[in-house]
């Protein structure tokens, strides 16, 4: 069973994982929350709209003004603080690739590291492991963080995510972390042109039958606005179709920025497959 700081994950379950950035140049709020007020405000709305557990960042994916560790720092953990003080229960994870981050955010009280770049920094692991905490191992195709793919390719992109991905899990355990605390992300966007995201998404059976759980970070991804052709604010509905076909295919937990549009797609999937009973069945026989 995953464990996600106090959460148990039972097999059939989908977890929202609610993103909450405190960057002043998000790619997608541009901003939104980078107070602290705005952030905690918005952990409160995204909880009562039924997200499971929340994801801090400090510092946006793309290319951008250099955030040095203090600044990643200053920018998340108190927030980081703040959460654990008001949603005691609630799973928290650091959205970071640096062990010195990492270690001061799961201090404050994050569960879960994540861990978007692919392993850089071998130590987070240890980090994770000496703080009793998770990892989330994401395949960017080695990239260094935040920098753009150019002409990326794979003899087999999926077979690639497999390899690279398992490997970072293993390592994981092997540096201490607890086996059910740590997931695998096949990494949309990162390290991948559109195509190799839509392969990835298509496949994602193969990764889920490695054994670890997969973690999806789908939500206004660049491949759902080419797929569409279209701009930044028009794509939750392929988010949403992204979503519902990586449930399927047996992924576990999906960071999103649309909590409600996201719980709900989960929950019909999950009571298509049989998972969830309907919230109430009066149809035929009123």
């Amino acid at each position: 069973m995953l464990r996600l700081g106090a959460l148990s994950v039972p097999d059939g379950a989908l977890v929202v994982m609610a993103i909450v950035n405190r960057t002043p140049d998000s790619f997608y709020d541009r901003g939104a929350t980078y107070e602290l007020a705005a952030a905690v405000e918005r952990v409160d709305r995204v909880v009562a709209e039924g997200a499971d557990m929340v994801d801090v960042g400090g510092v946006k994916a793309a290319p951008g003004e250099e955030v040095s560790p203090a600044e990643e720092v200053r920018r998340t953990v108190d927030l980081v603080a703040a959460i654990r003080a008001a949603h005691p229960a609630l799973p928290i994870s650091i959205d970071t690739w640096r062990a010195e981050v990492a270690r001061e955010a799961l201090a404050a009280g994050a569960d879960v590291v994540n861990d978007a770049w692919g392993g850089v920094e071998p130590e987070l692991a240890v980090v994770a492991a000496e703080c009793g905490a998770g990892i989330v191992c994401t395949h960017a195709g080695g990239l260094p963080p935040r920098t753009r793919p150019h002409r990326v390719a794979y003899d087999d992109v999926v077979a690639d995510v497999v390899a690279r991905t398992t490997a970072l899990a293993e390592a994981a355990v092997a540096a201490g972390v607890d086996r059910d605390r740590v997931l695998v992300d096949p990494g949309h966007d990162f390290g991948k042109n559109t195509r190799h995201s839509l392969e990835a998404t298509r496949r994602l059976d193969e990764l889920v039958a490695t054994g670890w759980p997969v973690l999806v970070a789908l939500s206004n991804k660049d491949f759902v606005g080419e797929t569409l052709d279209v701009p930044l604010d028009e794509r939750l509905t392929g988010t949403l179709a992204a979503t519902a076909v990586s449930a399927w295919l047996g992924a576990t937990v999906f960071r999103a920025h649309d909590v409600a549009a996201t719980r709900q797609t989960l929950d019909m999937v999950a009571a298509i497959r049989g998972d969830r009973p309907p919230a109430r069945t009066t149809r035929g026989l009123a």
